[in-house]
């Protein structure tokens, strides 16, 4: 007879991005088990989920996670860099993302979007002070071509890779109309997590704005994650922007990748 309160079996370096259950109004504790009991043995936190670093760190105890890196605003990283690193390191994380860019900050030209990449490769090297690395995680607007490049490519090449990671998301890769495979060659050794996401075919979920379930959707994984391993990925965070049941959407996607990874 099988004991259902066993230990669930998590895939190593799998973790959810918390995000993904941001519909459903559980408690913190409450997404962390259900996470775990999906098989991630990891997850990537939004800031602080309006808790101290004590509670945060209980929790995940807890649950028997690893908050593998966390998505923080910029506007708040540079008004507490200092105060963001320390709850971060507390809660046994050294990972911090800028997950998006209010429109008035987008790069406009190459030399803007050098600018920018130039402002976040100095609050990297404050982060990397503090003992904390700094990622950017992509949407569609920053591989709109600029002076015949991608903003995105103009963004990193201002920074120097020790500064300024990236965490690529392949479903906005592949939406902007790009290879996701060839911009994680572009990239090698800049990539310690990859956002994996799914973009349903034509058609197809459109309740769920055309994200999929990581497998069920166009992105060809067996070509991605050996992909996403040379751009040395450490950490795979499964993400869905609008999934209609979130916990079986993190159901699904984790059961695909389980043998995958």
């Amino acid at each position: 007879m099988t004991d259902s309160r066993a230990t669930p079996v998590r895939i190593p370096r799998l973790a959810l991005q918390l995000y993904s259950l941001r519909s459903l109004a559980l408690p913190f504790a409450s997404q962390l088990r259900h996470a775990a009991a999906a098989g991630y043995s990891g997850v990537e936190t939004v800031g602080t989920h309006g808790l101290d670093a004590e509670r945060v760190a209980e929790a995940v105890a807890a649950a028997g996670v690893t908050v593998c890196s966390s998505h923080v605003a910029l506007d708040t990283l540079e008004a507490d860099l200092t105060g963001v690193c320390r709850f971060q390191l507390a809660v046994g994380n050294a990972t911090v993302v800028v997950p998006w860019l209010p429109p008035e900050l987008r790069g406009r030209d190459a030399g803007s979007w050098q600018a920018l990449g130039r402002r976040l490769g100095a609050l990297g090297r404050r982060c990397r002070e503090r003992g904390v690395r700094l990622l950017y995680h992509n949407h569609d607007f920053e591989l709109t071509p600029v002076d015949g490049r991608t903003g995105l490519a103009w963004l990193l090449d201002a920074a120097a890779d020790d500064e300024l990671g990236l965490e690529p998301d392949l479903g906005w890769i592949r939406r902007a109309g790009h290879d996701p495979a060839s911009l994680l060659a572009e990239h090698a050794g800049r990539c310690p997590r990859v956002h994996l996401k799914d973009v349903a075919r034509p058609g197809e979920n459109v309740d769920e704005v055309g994200w999929a379930d990581v497998g069920d959707g166009v992105l060809a994984w067996e070509e991605l994650l050996p992909a996403c391993r040379t751009a040395g990925a450490e950490w795979y965070v499964v993400e869905h922007d609008a999934p209609r049941d979130p916990l079986a959407s993190a159901q699904r996607s984790a059961r695909s990748l389980a043998d995958r990874l």
